[in-house]
């Protein structure tokens, strides 16, 4: 009975010391998301610098709808880059649509991409992507230096290119928008000014 009574206490205690293990592991989880700042569009050097004016094009999407980039436009313009062939891309097109839904009234989004028409066409009817402009235009990427995809740009109303970046996740392209709702080129300039 005495080595019953010994155990059951010893099982108690060890209890007793994974319990408050876990209670001090969950704060410092607690304690790293307050620390690691969110992570932003990565975005790169190269193309025209934020703050200065996109390069205008007026082109011609895929369903003959005429489309201008760059330049004044009545609303800020989201230039998408995406393939057909690219897996991060069809995960986002799930968040372009809603953000289309969601900021109709506030964003134009448009999706530009280069290659044969006849591939893309098809890529549009299979991911319902007829509400959005779909250009193809190797001039347009190669005017951002666009190097890999998914790759976004945000022009303000004037044509100013606000943000750019490669966007891999939601929280990426969000980032984008909220940076340019901020006034600042990205979100981590934002953090290290309001850190300093």
């Amino acid at each position: 009975m005495n080595a019953l009574n010994v155990s059951l206490v010893l099982l108690w205690l060890a209890v007793l010391v994974l319990g408050l293990m876990l209670w001090a592991l969950s704060r410092q989880v607690g304690v790293l998301f307050e620390r690691v700042a969110p992570m932003g569009a990565l975005v790169t050097d190269a193309g025209p610098p934020v703050g200065a004016p996109s390069p205008s094009f007026a082109l011609t999407g895929i369903q003959s709808e005429p489309v201008a980039i760059g330049g004044p436009q009545a609303l800020p313009t989201l230039v998408f880059f995406l393939a057909p062939t690219c897996p991060v891309c069809k995960k986002l097109i799930p968040v372009l649509k809603a953000l289309l839904r969601d900021e109709r009234r506030r964003l134009r989004v448009v999706l530009a991409s280069d290659g044969e028409a006849a591939s893309h066409l098809g890529f549009v009817r299979e991911y319902g992507l007829e509400a959005m402009p779909y250009v193809l235009s190797t001039e347009l990427g190669m005017s951002f230096r666009v190097s890999r995809l998914p790759y976004a740009v945000l022009l303000d109303a004037q044509g100013v290119v606000a943000a750019k970046g490669l966007v891999n996740s939601r929280e990426q392209l969000d980032s984008l928008l909220n940076a340019h709702e901020m006034g600042t080129p990205t979100i981590q300039q934002y953090l290290e000014g309001a850190a300093a």
